[in-house]
């Protein structure tokens, strides 16, 4: 095969581009990269934003009920932003929509740390919530399954591991800065790093996909493993879609849920909240790492429905169990039993779509599940705080979404993808 391509969007490769001079695949650069721009995503997302959530309604004089409410809406109609940047990314390339994207994320960002109403907060947490937790994650994903695909698994695995530092190191620094400073100079700071760090390390070291570089791309030698590229209207036309999607979605749901509520939800099991809720959240990440791992490593070998299958029927166990967890060694067990779950299903959730449908209009497709798993990730919490409130206790949420995930892993177990070459499409 030769080391020189034209991209695919047939715009001429510079003659000696240095990527592609590079003893190494350069895909590997995008994968740190992807993990920079993931972990950049903290102001956007529900972690990050619970490190000034305290101090900001104590200025701003707003009830708790008040910006949960706030942050919910906020949720939904930021996942506005999310499909048109899919297809930006398949048009324009990750490397300009990374860039554009930080720039206006890190932007909107100063312009939250100056709010100084009510009004204001929630038109900028709006538009951070949708540019960091949405926008910015699909393009952070488009920069590793754009390039790999043969060794998705491998790629998305390394992935997994260096977000585990990416997401905790920042969050102690910026609550460490919180206390120090006010949550508006933190808040600043983490714009002001986004414009003048993520712009222009993503301008100078990201590259959208293989050909744009001249490199042969990560593809099977077996040609009729290759996935034929498929347009976003023909994907959502395939069962196998909705089957990986509902798998992505369901634990999503399940997991903020869970993860939202966990230390009252731990007192009404009878355990110390704060004591049980650290040991889970610490056993979640480290059963989560060597399931990302051996996830990846099995993706190469085995189908990609049953590794999600199995996934998501390890997701019922662990819902199945913590209505009886009653005692810390109970709640480990819960723990390890999610975290493994979350660990393979991240992987094929980043790996399966690329795989599955090609890469050409993957942005789109990408942004698609990322709406998706977005309102799920908003409803779940809100799902379980209406059945408890319901006065039957939290039995029916826990044991209907075992009873819907125990589904969803037969379904994927034998859900057949698109077989063979498909008829060329149009994008819509």
């Amino acid at each position: 095969m030769s080391s020189r391509l034209a991209p695919a969007d047939g715009a001429p490769v510079p003659r000696g581009a240095w990527p592609a001079r590079l003893p190494f695949y350069y895909g590997w650069v995008n994968v740190v990269l992807a993990a920079v721009a993931m972990s950049a995503t903290l102001p956007g997302r529900t972690y990050g934003l619970g490190l000034i959530k305290e101090p900001l309604r104590a200025e701003l004089g707003i009830t708790d009920l008040r910006f949960n409410v706030l942050n919910f809406w906020s949720v939904v109609i930021g996942a506005a932003c999310v499909v048109p940047v899919g297809r930006l990314i398949d048009r324009l390339g990750a490397r300009r929509v990374l860039a554009g994207v930080g720039a206006a994320l890190g932007g909107c960002v100063l312009l939250m740390s100056r709010a100084a109403d009510e009004a204001a907060l929630a038109v900028t947490l709006t538009l951070v919530r949708g540019l960091g937790q949405g926008a910015l994650s699909v393009v952070a994903i488009a920069l590793v399954v754009k390039w790999f695909r043969r060794r998705a698994g491998v790629a998305i695995g390394a992935f997994a591991l260096l977000l585990a530092p990416g997401f905790v190191v920042p969050i102690i620094m910026v609550g460490e800065a919180v206390t120090a400073v006010g949550w508006r100079a933190a808040w600043a700071g983490i714009g002001s790093v986004l414009l003048f760090g993520l712009v222009p390390l993503g301008l100078v070291f990201a590259r959208s996909s293989p050909e744009a570089c001249g490199i042969p791309p990560d593809e099977s030698d077996d040609a009729a493993d290759r996935a034929e590229p498929m347009a976003p209207r023909a994907v959502l036309a395939t069962p196998s879609f909705w089957v990986f999607t509902a798998a992505a979605t369901v634990f999503n749901l399940v997991f903020s849920a869970l993860t939202l509520d966990n230390e009252s939800l731990l007192v009404e099991h009878c355990l110390d909240g704060k004591q049980a809720n650290e040991l889970i959240l610490g056993t979640l990440m480290f059963s989560g790492l060597p399931a990302n791992v051996v996830a990846g490593s099995l993706a190469r070998r085995r189908p990609l429905g049953k590794l999600l299958g199995g996934g998501v029927a390890i997701l019922a166990a662990s819902v199945l169990l913590f209505p009886f967890v009653t005692t810390l060694g109970l709640a480990v067990v819960y723990a390890v039993l999610l975290g493994v779950s979350g660990g393979v299903v991240t992987v094929i959730y980043f790996t399966v779509y690329g795989h599955t449908y090609g890469r050409t209009h993957l942005g789109s497709i990408q942004a698609t599940v990322q709406v998706l798993s977005v309102f799920a990730s908003a409803s779940g919490p809100v799902l379980l705080a209406a059945v408890r409130e319901q006065g039957n206790g939290t039995g029916p949420f826990f044991y209907g979404f075992a009873a819907v995930a125990l589904v969803i892993a037969v379904a994927a177990w034998v859900v057949r993808p698109p077989a063979g070459p498909t008829p060329p499409t149009s994008p819509p």
